[in-house]
């Protein structure tokens, strides 16, 4: 999954704010680097972002997304906002990435009758405050009882199984303790039974163990963890940089081949 920031204010320092061409040129490059599909985000979810009204996601998303959605490739919107879900399930978006896990009022109305995937993601507290002092008794118990009770919750309001993956949220109210636990126990979130999403590119966590600073820099830790990511279960990883994470899952897919 490529990711197409149209924040001002992305904590990777890739977001394009409401540059809609340079958005469109950002989502073809990441198409070119090989993308299986892309990730449309109207809304900074970095600690401490402020949220932006619905009317302004709507603003910037729209002319991207009515651009990439007839090239082929799935398009995945992140939003938590149930006004920017019907746009966007009305302009032709695959998928809903929700980091609030479809608990904004309405935000499950909003998607039942549609076709289109969900993602569901387990966040604690929100953008503003979640990295202030997240705690856990047992962080992957607790994040695997929140991700089946909200998968219970869709299946309830008639979305069907099909539809759902899940993401246990990497950085979102987590200290970096909590989010290499949760990356070595990845696999015990397949047992849900749906795909898992993981996000880990250019996060904090990677910064606390190379020191490496915000940004590009971090690529080589990002590539490394979607890799191990996904050789603990993952199905989808949500990465800035598609070409050198793809290289890198080639080579891990050619030595499980063998394996086999």
């Amino acid at each position: 999954m490529g990711i197409v920031n149209l924040t001002p204010d992305s904590f990777s320092g890739d977001g394009v704010g409401g540059d809609a061409d340079a958005a469109i040129a950002h989502a073809e490059a990441q198409r070119a680097a090989g993308a299986d599909l892309l990730d449309l985000g109207a809304e900074s979810s970095r600690p401490g972002a402020a949220p932006v009204p619905a009317e302004m996601e709507i603003v910037r998303l729209l002319p991207v997304l009515k651009a990439v959605r007839d090239w082929g490739l799935p398009v995945s919107v992140d939003t938590m906002k149930p006004e920017v879900m019907r746009m966007a399930i009305g302009e032709g978006a695959a998928l809903i990435n929700d980091i609030a896990a479809l608990r904004t009022p309405g935000a499950l109305e909003a998607v039942a009758d549609s076709e289109v995937g969900i993602c569901l993601m387990h966040m604690q507290g929100e953008p503003r405050t979640m990295q202030a002092s997240p705690r856990y008794e047992d962080v992957v118990e607790e994040v695997h009882a929140f991700l089946t009770a909200r998968l219970m919750a869709c299946q309830a309001a008639g979305i069907a199984k099909e539809r759902l993956l899940v993401d246990p949220g990497f950085g979102f109210g987590k200290t970096a303790e909590h989010n290499y636990t949760l990356l070595r126990e990845l696999r015990r979130f397949t047992e849900l039974g749906v795909p898992v999403l993981a996000g880990l590119s250019r996060k904090s966590m990677l910064g606390a163990v190379t020191g490496q600073p915000n940004g590009a820099a971090r690529m080589p830790a990002s590539v490394a963890a979607a890799v191990l990511a996904v050789e603990r279960g993952a199905r989808i990883v949500r990465v800035h940089d598609v070409a050198a994470t793809k290289d890198a899952l080639a080579v891990w897919a050619a030595m499980e081949r063998g394996n086999q």
